[in-house]
């Protein structure tokens, strides 16, 4: 008798499950990496491959470091807004230009604005699987200890600034 409500159960567990998922916005990954110091890394300068830039540089600053290549159609979409960023000096923004060919990345850097304090040239892609990157744009917030705070999956947008970035850079600040 019991064995006739198995199915049933079965059922209102997918049911529960479903409705659960259902909730979750697919864009948000959670990363391992918050809450936790943002991987070192020594890599060359976008202008200058003679020049080794370091996460330990950027120590005691709070910044973004914003994951980009000159490929990437979606990168194209958030960066108005990264330059808009620069020039209002909502906040110091740092480049990891990823698995791209220099030339490309200084041509296209160019040709929409630079809204860069500096560039990291990872062309093999290393420093961007330390970060956890699967696709670029990626955005990470960086608190003066080196600490990962928040993770940007995709594009930037204002609304994402307005009303994510701007009360965690204000408690950051605090």
């Amino acid at each position: 008798m019991k064995h006739r409500f198995i199915p049933l159960l079965i059922f209102l567990g997918l049911i529960v499950f479903l409705a659960l998922g259902l909730r979750l916005d697919p864009r948000e990954v959670p990363s391992p990496l918050i809450g936790r110091p943002a991987p070192d890394f020594n890599l060359p300068s976008l202008d200058d491959p003679q020049l080794i830039l370091s996460k330990n540089a950027l120590l005691g600053k709070i910044y973004l470091l914003n994951v980009w290549a000159s490929w990437c159609v979606s990168c194209r979409e958030e960066h108005p807004l990264l330059v808009e960023m620069s020039r209002a000096g909502t906040v110091d923004i740092y480049g990891l230009n990823y698995k791209d060919q220099r030339e490309d990345a200084r041509r296209w850097l160019d040709y929409f604005g630079n809204p860069y304090r500096a560039v990291f040239f990872d062309q093999t892609g290393r420093t961007g699987m330390d970060y956890g990157v699967y696709g670029v744009p990626e955005t990470y917030l960086i608190d003066r200890t080196g600490t990962i705070r928040h993770k940007y999956i995709g594009p930037l947008t204002q609304e994402k600034v307005n009303t994510h970035l701007l009360p965690l850079l204000e408690e950051l600040r605090n």
